[in-house]
C-alpha cells in the first residue's frame, strides 16, 4: 500500500527548529545592535560551523516560507558557501548584500540572482569581477547590461552556464562582448556550455540580433545548447556561408571570419564544412532537418515541429547520439500516429525520452507498435487526438466489442520506464469498440512490463481505466510497485479501482482524481477515512 506517514529525518528537524527560532535566539543581538553599524567582513557564529550545503537549505527553507529577514541573510553569506540562490528573497537583495557576498563568499561556483533587480549593473559588475570560480550564474530578470556581460566574459573564465533571459536592460549587440573581450582581441567564455537568452529578443532590428546569435554560435565552440528563438535562423545563416551584404559591427570578427577559424578546426573528414557541438536545439521545422544533421552531429535533445504537408527531410537524417525527441504537429490537421513508426524503426531502440504531441489515433494498433519500437524509454508523454466515429462493418451495423483481450500487444519491458503520461483530447465520445479495447489492452501490458515506474498520468481517457488497473495489478503481478504519483484527471475510473490502489504494493504520496466522472463526494470522503485509518503519507486531491 502508499507509503505511511514517517518520522522526520533528524536533519530536516533541526533545521526546523532553527528556522524557527531564528529570530527570537540566533540574530536578535546583530538585530538590535550592529545590522545597520558595519558591513562586517566575518561574522562569528554558530552559521561558520554549519555546512555550506545545509546553510543553503536554511536559506531556502527561511525563504520559500517568507520568514528571512536581513538581518538573517547577513548572518547567513559565510565565507564557506559554495553555492548561493536567492531566488526566494529578491526583495531583500540589494546593492549592500551583494558587496557582502564580494568579500565573503569569494568561493561560489554556483550564484542564482533570478528577479533580484534592486541590485544596479555597477554592483552586479563589481560582484562578478570577485567570483572568477563560478561554474553556473542565473541573472535573469535582472539590471544585466553590456557591461555586466563584458564583466561575465573577462571575469567567470571556467562558466559553463549562463541564464540572462528577460533582462530589459541587454541591447541587441550585447551578447558580442559577452563572448569576445575588443580591448584584449580575445575570445571569452570559451567553456560555456548553456546560455538562456530568451525573452531579449528584440521586436525590430531582427536580422541583426540573428546575426549576433549566429556570431555566439561560432565564437563559443563548447556550446551545447542556446535558448533563443532565433537559433534555427542563425544555423541556417551559419550553413549556407552567405555573409555578404552583412554589416560587421566595430571591434569585432566578421562572420566570414569566424567560420574560417570553425573550418579550421574541424575533423579532418569535414574540413570544408563548419560542424557545431550544440547537443539540444528546439524548434526545428521539418524541412530544416537535414541541414540540422549536418550541421549539429552531436544533437541529444530535438524538438521538431510537423506541418500537415510532409517533406523528405527524415529520410537524410542520422543522430547517432539522439536521446531525447519531441514532435508537435502544428498543422490544423494534424497527421495520424502510425506516420511516425517509420522513424522510430531507426531511432526508437536509443530513445530515452519521446513526447508525442497532436498526432491523432488513426489505426488501432500505431500505439502499441511506438511503444514496442522504444524498449529503453526513461520518459514518454503523449497528446493524442481520437477518432471517436464509430467504425462500421459490412452490414452498416455498429463495430461490436471484442470479448477477449490480447494481452501480448506489448513485447518488451520497459526497465528504465519512470514517467508515462497520456493525454486524449478533445474527445466528442467513446472511441470505437475495438480501438478502445486495444487501448485499455495496450496500458494494462504496459504496467505490467514497466517496473520501476514512478509517475503515471492518464489524462481524459475515453475508455474505462478499471479493467487496465485490475489486470495491471492482478496477483501475482508486482506491476506499480515503485508508483510514487498518480493523475487520472477527467478519465473514467471507480471508487473501488481507487481503492485497490490504495491497498496494492506501492510508494503513493500523491493522487490527483479531479473532474473524474465517476468519482464523488462520498467517495473522496471515504478515500480520506482509509487515508486515515491505515495512516498513509498520500495527498488525495478531488473537486
Amino acid at each position: 500500500m502508499p507509503k505511511k506517514k514517517g518520522v522526520p529525518s533528524l536533519k530536516s528537524v533541526c533545521l526546523s527548529s532553527i528556522a524557527q527560532h531564528m529570530q527570537a535566539v540566533w540574530v536578535k543581538d546583530y538585530s538590535e545592535n550592529y545590522i545597520d553599524e558595519h558591513n562586517f567582513l566575518y561574522i562569528m557564529g554558530p552559521f561558520n560551523e554549519l555546512a555550506g550545503v545545509l546553510v543553503q537549505e536554511l536559506l531556502s527553507l527561511l525563504g520559500e516560507s517568507r520568514r528571512l529577514t536581513r538581518a538573517m541573510l547577513h548572518l547567513l553569506l559565510v565565507p564557506h558557501l559554495t553555492e548561493l540562490s536567492l531566488r526566494p528573497c529578491p526583495g531583500l537583495v540589494s546593492n549592500a548584500i551583494t558587496q557582502l557576498i564580494t568579500v565573503r563568499c569569494k568561493n561560489l561556483t554556483f550564484l542564482d540572482l533570478h528577479g533580484c533587480n534592486r541590485v544596479s549593473s555597477a554592483a552586479l559588475v563589481d560582484l562578478l569581477e570577485c567570483l572568477p570560480r563560478l561554474l553556473k550564474l542565473v541573472l535573469s530578470e535582472t539590471q544585466s547590461n553590456t557591461q555586466v556581460l563584458s564583466a561575465v566574459g573577462s571575469s567567470c573564465t571556467v562558466l559553463r552556464e549562463l541564464d540572462i533571459s528577460n533582462c530589459k536592460n541587454l541591447s541587441v549587440e550585447s551578447l558580442l562582448h559577452l563572448v569576445y573581450d575588443t580591448t584584449q582581441r580575445t575570445f571569452c567564455c570559451s567553456k560555456l556550455r548553456v546560455l538562456v537568452v530568451f525573452g531579449n529578443e528584440p521586436r525590430f532590428q531582427v536580422e541583426n540580433f540573428v546575426r549576433v546569435i549566429a556570431f555566439v554560435l561560432l565564437a563559443v565552440p563548447s556550446l551545447e545548447f542556446l535558448d533563443s528563438k532565433y537559433v534555427m535562423e542563425a544555423l541556417c545563416l551559419i550553413h549556407s556561408y552567405n555573409f555578404e551584404g552583412i554589416k560587421n559591427v566595430a571591434g569585432f570578427p566578421s562572420l566570414e571570419e569566424l567560420a574560417k577559424m570553425r573550418m579550421s578546426t574541424g575533423i579532418k573528414d569535414y574540413m570544408s564544412q563548419i560542424t557545431l557541438h550544440l547537443r539540444r536545439v528546439n524548434e526545428v521545422e521539418e524541412q530544416f532537418l537535414s541541414m540540422l544533421s549536418t550541421l549539429c552531429r552531436d544533437v541529444k535533445e530535438v524538438t521538431i515541429f510537423l506541418t500537415d504537408c510532409p517533406v523528405a527531410g527524415w529520410c537524410s537524417v542520422s543522430w547517432k547520439h539522439l536521446t531525447n525527441l519531441t514532435i508537435h504537429c502544428t498543422g490544423p490537421k494534424g497527421r495520424p500516429l502510425g506516420k511516425i513508426i517509420p522513424v522510430l524503426e531507426g531511432l526508437g531502440s536509443q530513445l530515452q525520452l519521446l513526447s508525442l504531441s497532436d498526432f491523432f489515433l488513426n489505426e488501432e494498433f500505431s500505439f502499441c507498435a511506438i511503444l514496442n519500437l522504444c524498449p529503453n524509454l526513461r520518459v514518454f508523454q503523449g497528446l493524442f487526438n481520437p477518432i471517436s466515429e464509430p467504425l462500421r462493418i459490412g452490414n452498416g451495423d455498429v463495430e461490436e466489442e471484442p470479448q477477449n483481450w490480447d494481452l501480448q500487444l506489448i513485447h518488451q519491458t520497459f526497465s528504465f520506464l519512470r514517467s508515462f503520461s497520456l493525454i486524449i483530447s478533445e474527445a466528442s465520445g467513446p472511441l470505437p469498440p475495438q480501438q478502445a479495447t486495444i487501448l485499455e489492452a495496450t496500458l494494462a501490458c504496459l504496467l505490467k512490463a514497466s517496473p520501476v515506474l514512478e509517475t503515471l498520468s492518464l489524462i481524459s481517457l475515453p475508455v474505462s481505466l478499471d479493467r487496465v488497473f485490475q489486470t495491471a495489478l492482478e496477483p501475482p503481478a508486482v506491476a506499480l510497485f515503485r508508483l510514487k504519483q498518480i493523475s487520472l484527471c477527467e478519465s473514467r475510473v471507480s471508487s473501488s479501482t481507487i481503492h485497490l490502489l490504495l491497498s496494492a504494493d506501492n510508494q503513493l504520496g500523491t493522487m490527483n482524481l479531479a473532474r473524474c466522472p465517476d468519482i464523488h463526494r462520498r467517495d473522496y470522503d471515504e478515500f480520506l477515512r482509509t487515508v486515515k485509518q491505515k495512516n498513509l503519507d498520500i495527498d488525495i486531491a478531488w473537486q
